[in-house]
């Protein structure tokens, strides 16, 4: 791991792996970097990969600052800056997406492109907001264990929890080692995040959506709403599958994730969706689904 030379985020680090054009890959609550374990093997031949351990986890410092989406992003161009990068691809899982947005709303000049892992630029509903509030007093009263073995096995599809359950498991092991702090944290920022429907709007780059057909978190068929709203998109839609494609279906995503890479980089932009106007449009949808076996 590499330190990052930080006043503002002390005792903070990220890795790097491969070479080439840069990917930052970033995790979302109750993970870490590891949950990208299946993507770092292979798309590290491919892309200069960069992956964040966000502030909070075991191997990065929670900073004083109250948690924020706009705080992880500052993360993440703090670390851009460190390796002297011009433009990148940034990918954010679940509340690394929340992120993500945060980022190109602040640093879209840093933007060659940037993917949305199950996640969404909807603010939580008010049902959400009152979830979280009720785990957050859980998790106070000495509940996170409890409260992490439950939400685990709801990342995943009915079938992944059959198929993969010591992946599931090692998932809960990650989990477990983040410190009740920082869990609070976490979904405090999440809860005061802003709805960022606008950013996908004013969106000049591509904007990649994952989604899972069983994701408990992030229905699809809401979240499929987004898809028109950047001017060039695509979606993949993943079968079987919930909100953890890295671990669900890892083959598949790597080939999601490096196909969107090579067509922003060659910018062949007629693969993607493209919205021709913002009210009405003739809209073209690339949707690769993959059945996962």
């Amino acid at each position: 791991m590499i330190s990052l030379n930080s006043k503002r985020f002390p005792n903070s680090y990220y890795s790097v792996y491969g070479e080439g054009f840069p990917l930052v890959l970033l995790h979302g609550f109750g993970e870490t970097a590891d949950i990208f374990q299946f993507q770092i093997e292979n798309l590290q031949k491919y892309y200069r990969l960069i992956v964040p351990e966000i502030p909070g986890t075991p191997h990065s410092q929670l900073p004083q600052e109250d948690m924020t989406m706009e705080l992880i992003a500052d993360f993440v161009h703090e670390i851009s800056i460190q390796e002297k990068l011009e433009k990148v691809i940034l990918c954010g899982h679940s509340m690394g997406g929340y992120a993500t947005l945060a980022y190109a709303e602040k640093y879209a000049e840093s933007l060659a492109a940037f993917g949305l892992i199950h996640s969404t630029a909807l603010a939580d509903s008010s049902e959400k907001i009152q979830n979280r509030e009720k785990a957050i007093q859980l998790i106070l009263n000495g509940g996170k264990e409890a409260f992490l073995k439950a939400m685990t096995p709801n990342l995943y599809s009915e079938d992944s929890n059959q198929r993969i359950p010591e992946l599931v498991q090692r998932h809960l092991s990650a989990a477990l080692t983040i410190e009740t702090e920082a869990l609070i944290a976490y979904y405090k920022g999440m809860i005061a995040r802003r709805d960022r429907k606008d950013i996908l709007k004013e969106s000049k780059v591509p904007v990649l959506f994952v989604f899972g057909k069983h994701d408990n978190l992030i229905p699809y068929k809401e979240a499929l709403e987004l898809l028109s709203l950047p001017e060039v998109s695509k979606l993949e839609l993943f079968e079987n599958v919930g909100h953890t494609s890295m671990y669900e279906c890892p083959q598949n995503l790597n080939i999601c994730i490096n196909n969107f890479c090579k067509e922003v980089l060659n910018d062949k932009k007629t693969n993607f969706t493209k919205v021709k106007n913002e009210k009405k449009s003739f809209l073209y949808s690339c949707v690769c689904c993959f059945l996962y076996r």
